[in-house]
């Protein structure tokens, strides 16, 4: 018997759970974007697909879409708040910390997309996979202003949680009608 699951197995298991616990799909929501922007944490959760998966449940069974878009995009905004407090507080001692330590490159990536985009790029990185969570951190090291950083990641999350849900939940619509 192997105790790996497959990506296809862990999103059904979900998607079956949310079927019978709907008031749940809010706070799954909220974890998961929380986990996904986190910066050690979005190595480990595959909250991509599963927002996808749950957004073709919220259509197939017509939950309400906005209090778990509201909830995800929460999520996503309180785990890059942490993860540039995380970033602040540590400096460049976080190169010593897993899972950082165990591929500081990416690290150095996240720097090199910093230092080239600034601003702009802390909103452009929530799109793209491991600069999801890396470029919070970096804005953190780099002592971006707190403020600003904040108004991006609000913008940028809610933005990406609407992307995240809502292409599940009105796409099977289409399909159906």
């Amino acid at each position: 018997m192997s105790l790996t699951l497959t990506i296809n197995e862990i999103m059904a298991s979900i998607n079956d759970f949310i079927r019978v616990y709907q008031y749940l799909t809010a706070p799954i929501c909220f974890f998961l974007a929380f986990a996904e922007s986190l910066a050690f944490l979005s190595l480990l959760v595959p909250a991509t697909v599963l927002l996808l998966g749950i957004g073709v449940v919220i259509g197939e069974m017509h939950i309400s879409f906005i209090p778990i878009w509201v909830a995800a995009s929460l999520g996503a905004f309180l785990g890059d708040w942490v993860s540039y407090f995380v970033g602040y507080y540590f400096k460049d001692r976080i190169v010593h910390i897993w899972p950082i330590n165990k591929d500081p490159d990416l690290l150095k990536q996240g720097h090199l997309f910093f230092d080239k985009w600034g601003m702009p790029g802390v909103f452009i990185s929530r799109f793209f996979g491991p600069l999801r969570a890396i470029v919070p951190l970096v804005s953190g090291i780099c002592s971006m202003s707190f403020l600003r950083f904040q108004l991006i990641n609000l913008a940028s999350a809610i933005l990406w949680a609407f992307l995240m849900l809502m292409p599940g939940a009105v796409g099977l619509q289409w399909l159906i009608h």
